[in-house]
């Protein structure tokens, strides 16, 4: 029976199947929820030896991408060993010279350049992920060629006078030559062919998006949870690293960034104030289209018989973290305890980092808040933990549409929280809102709630029906099964796409022949391997690696010429083998 599911490529980074948190739990809730779609998840994380979390729905593929951890970067691959052998034995110092070397100084340059060009860089990337699927990644990489060709170009950035790049040392050139070649380690993992791809950030888990638009059109979606950018630069300061790996770092990261924006056919943050971001970088008004996060307003339904608490309680709902701010809420519960002794602040929530944990705790104790807040830990009963309280409190510094607002929406609760990201949007006038980093301000908020019975239980309602009206898991699955449908309908058909293919191949040879013609050979070189990637298997390649052999030639490097008339022969004889077959 024909299967008329719609294919969709899934790209998340450091998240689901493999860990917890509001980006994998909306994840899990498109895979199991929409029957319609059938998922390939591609799933970029630190190492192969992370535990799986979540389970995946009954046919639903599972690509992980790890970027450390492994000795060989195709270890994660189902490639047969005689393919990896024979790759490997193909890699001389010839192929790297003429292949790899050449593509390899584009991406660097991009990386360093603080102007960027996403249209270069998808170019570059998708002839990088054709050229690793015949050669071997590691062995490109570690290549003394790769290396001192790499030193060679930071060096004269070093030498041209550019302030982030000045005198970098030996370590710092070793470890940025190392995170490229980690991170993109998603260049040597094949694409699978699918309707529509849809990463759940603009960041490295975008770039499987791009190469399938460039390789098989494929409609691009993007959602964006946080702003990937912003992150990272507030995140800069805490990683100590010298000036030129943190400048190095930021504009590898800014590449990435400007790619996914770039490229993507729909850009969906999960709230309006993530656009302002999208906007600034260049996002088309009409590609952006806001999909608010939803919950299951029956596991978050209300309480059905009205419970007060023995002591009056604030719950909060967030891992320990710095960009929680717990320490703002341990500060605030001092102020509450003056005005009601009796109250009780319960976190629940599992510790990040575990310094600032240690830290957290100490702050309580000075504070001689051992009876008044409660480290509850990690629950598996959200809903329950939301309803225990009379009051839901957030202290983040830094969100964009948490889940931990709507929850405690949907099930009813007076909700004080920090002003920031997208919780405005969420809350509209059901609840209390105070500036960021101001424990006085979220205490007075939370006194009053505390203090008002009547005023608590109407935001509550108030707070339960907004979320009714917007962030239903229901509206946020069929907002996203539309885009699916649009997008891949939008999506050219198999002739209409091969139809381009040839053109665009056509186009790419005509402008190598006009290179060659004026004596630009490195150029010309540089169209006509564009050319021979946009169809690997037709006749035209033969013939268009010949004219690359020429240029070669002209250029006096004989060894890369004689390569590519092998090359040539050897896809001729293997095109005229299947036309008689």
């Amino acid at each position: 029976m024909m299967n008329n599911k719609l294919k969709v490529m899934l790209a998340t980074e450091g998240t689901y199947p493999y860990h917890q948190g509001g980006v994998s739990t909306w994840c899990d809730i498109l895979t199991h929820r929409l029957p319609t779609v059938d998922y390939t998840i591609y799933s970029i994380i630190m190492n192969p030896f992370v535990t799986q979390k979540f389970r995946l729905p009954a046919g639903a593929g599972l690509i992980k991408v790890p970027l450390w951890g492994t000795e060989e970067p195709s270890e994660h691959l189902t490639t047969p060993f005689s393919q990896v052998y024979v790759g490997k034995k193909m890699t001389v110092d010839q192929v790297i010279r003429g292949d790899f070397l050449p593509l390899f100084v584009e991406l660097v340059d991009e990386f360093l350049n603080e102007e960027k060009n996403p249209q270069r860089l998808a170019i570059v990337l998708s002839e990088l992920n054709r050229y690793f699927q015949q050669y071997d990644y590691r062995m490109s990489f570690k290549s003394e060629l790769t290396w001192d060709v790499f030193r060679k170009i930071v060096m004269a950035r070093a030498g041209e006078g550019h302030r982030d790049f000045e005198d970098p040392s030996v370590f710092s050139v070793i470890q940025s030559l190392g995170w490229i070649y980690r991170f993109f380690n998603i260049l040597n993992t094949p694409v699978p062919k699918v309707d529509v791809s849809h990463s759940a950030a603009a960041a490295f888990c975008g770039v499987p998006c791009v190469l399938a638009k460039e390789q098989n059109k494929t409609p691009f979606l993007l959602t964006e949870h946080g702003v990937y950018l912003r992150e990272q630069y507030l995140s800069l300061g805490k990683r100590g690293y010298p000036t030129f790996l943190n400048t190095f770092l930021m504009r590898m990261i800014h590449s990435v960034v400007m790619l996914n924006y770039t490229f993507a056919d729909q850009v969906s943050p999960v709230c309006e104030y993530n656009t302002r971001w999208e906007k600034e970088f260049g996002v088309p008004q009409e590609n952006i289209k806001v999909i608010y996060n939803g919950v299951d307003k029956e596991l978050f339904s209300p309480q059905r018989t009205f419970h007060k608490n023995r002591y009056p309680t604030v719950v909060a709902v967030a891992r320990i973290d710095p960009v929680k701010d717990i320490m703002t809420m341990i500060r605030s519960a001092v102020f509450v305890k003056e005005k009601i002794p009796e109250v009780r602040f319960v976190l629940y929530g599992s510790v990040s980092v575990p310094v600032y944990y240690e830290e957290c705790r100490k702050l309580v104790k000075e504070l001689q808040l051992e009876e008044t807040f409660i480290f509850a830990g990690h629950t598996d009963d959200v809903p329950t933990a939301y309803r225990s309280g009379d009051v839901i409190a957030l202290s983040s510094i830094s969100e964009a549409f948490p889940y931990s607002v709507v929850e405690a929406m949907m099930v009813g609760k007076a909700i004080v929280a920090t002003d920031v990201g997208g919780i405005k949007e969420a809350l509209g006038d059901t609840g209390f809102l105070t500036n960021p980093g101001e424990p006085r301000q979220l205490a007075e908020a939370i006194t009053v709630l505390l203090a008002n019975d009547e005023m608590r239980l109407k935001l509550g309602a108030e707070a339960r029906e907004r979320a009714l009206n917007y962030f239903t898991i229901e509206r946020v699955l069929d907002l996203y099964l539309r885009s699916y449908q649009r997008l891949a309908q939008s999506a050219p058909g198999e002739l209409e796409a091969l139809v381009m293919k040839v053109k665009k191949q056509k186009l790419l040879a005509e402008k190598g022949y006009a290179f060659a013609a004026i004596g630009y050979w490195r150029e010309a070189v540089r169209q006509f391997r564009m050319a021979a990637a946009e169809l690997p298997d037709t006749p035209a390649v033969p013939v268009i690696l010949t004219e690359i052999a020429m240029a070669y030639n002209n250029l006096g490097e004989y060894d890369k010429s004689f390569l590519e008339l092998e090359k040539a022969e050897a896809i001729g004889r293997l095109l005229e083998a299947r036309r008689i077959a």
